[in-house]
């Protein structure tokens, strides 16, 4: 084991210190990249009883990188270990909630950047929790957004959901009263709920959307009805294995004979250009994000290595 290798424990303030938006796309660009040609091993999320609810676990590989880990957490307290691939063990242990957030965003980000139009200027959002800020930053950081209507139950929390980021990202959010207004004419549309009935339904599916679905990694909730799947021309997922075990929405659609799980393509793919997500500016895409393992550990090696440059953590011994 080398011994000039530093190991760092990085807290959500550390993290939250050194994580922005463009540099959780910046790193998931580069891995879906890398995932297209072979050098990213991914493990879905396990689930383990634990006593009122369970222990989530996640893992992936990424040996030209020299990074390996998994995420882990119990109970809202996420945490990511990093390990070197060249011997040097633990390289570091770092709080993920935030960086989850944000890579959940990004995620959604990048498929927005290879599938949506390009001229796409206007954005309708379901949900308008605290996943729902990443998912919009990252959509404006990929398009020039000019308009966004956001819809959830609470009317207070819509509202002052359009207030922070009409603030934030300087666009023009207004909240609605259905989720029907958020979604007609919009360009790019977002699910981000924790639903178990379909927030968007077949009817509510314009031609040339993109939509992504963030929100549902359950197999007893889905965020689309089984005729806004149909409606789609293309489906992607960041992981098969993972959206088979967790997209409830599309295990529905198959369980009816509306969709197989031949026809899905992995995002990586399309990021890479070995497939093309539209033919036309009339195609429906639909990004299915179940958030996956070696999303997180792209951003936490990026983390560990800034943190080095700048000093920023605790040293393990």
């Amino acid at each position: 084991m080398p011994d000039n290798v530093k190991r760092l424990y990085l807290t959500e303030a550390d993290v939250n210190e050194m994580l922005d938006m463009n540099l959780a796309l910046e790193s998931l660009d580069e891995v879906f990249k890398a995932r297209s040609a072979g050098e990213v091993r991914n493990e879905p999320r396990h689930r383990l009883a634990a006593g009122n609810g369970s222990m989530n676990f996640m893992a992936a590989t990424w040996p030209e990188k020299g990074w390996a880990g998994h995420k882990s957490y119990v109970s809202g307290d996420f945490r990511v270990t990093l390990y070197g691939t060249n011997g040097e063990g633990l390289l570091a242990l770092i709080g993920a909630g935030r960086m989850g957030q944000v890579r959940t965003g990004a995620a959604s980000g990048i498929a927005t950047k290879y599938m949506a139009r390009e001229n796409s200027s206007s954005v309708g959002i379901i949900g308008s929790g605290y996943q729902a800020e990443t998912q919009l930053e990252a959509v404006c950081a990929v398009r020039d957004i000019k308009d966004v209507k956001v819809f959830s139950r609470t009317v207070e929390k819509r509202e002052k959901f359009a207030s922070t980021m009409s603030e934030r990202l300087g666009v023009n959010v207004v909240a609605v009263d259905s989720k029907e207004a958020a979604a007609e004419g919009m360009d790019v549309l977002v699910a981000v709920t924790s639903s178990v009935e379909p927030v968007i339904t077949g009817e509510m599916v314009e031609p040339g959307m993109h939509i992504n679905a963030a929100g549902n990694n359950s197999w007893m909730k889905r965020e689309l009805d089984t005729a806004a799947i149909v409606k789609a021309d293309l489906v992607a997922c960041d992981d098969i294995d993972q959206t088979r075990i967790e997209c409830g929405e599309l295990m529905r659609a198959v369980e009816v004979g509306r969709f197989s799980w031949e026809s899905m393509v992995r995002l990586d793919r399309i990021v890479a250009g070995l497939r093309t997500a539209r033919y036309s500016d009339d195609d429906v895409t639909l990004f299915e994000s179940q958030g996956v393992a070696f999303e997180d550990l792209a951003v936490c090696g990026r983390l560990y290595e800034l943190a080095l440059e700048r000093g920023i953590g605790m040293e393990l011994g």
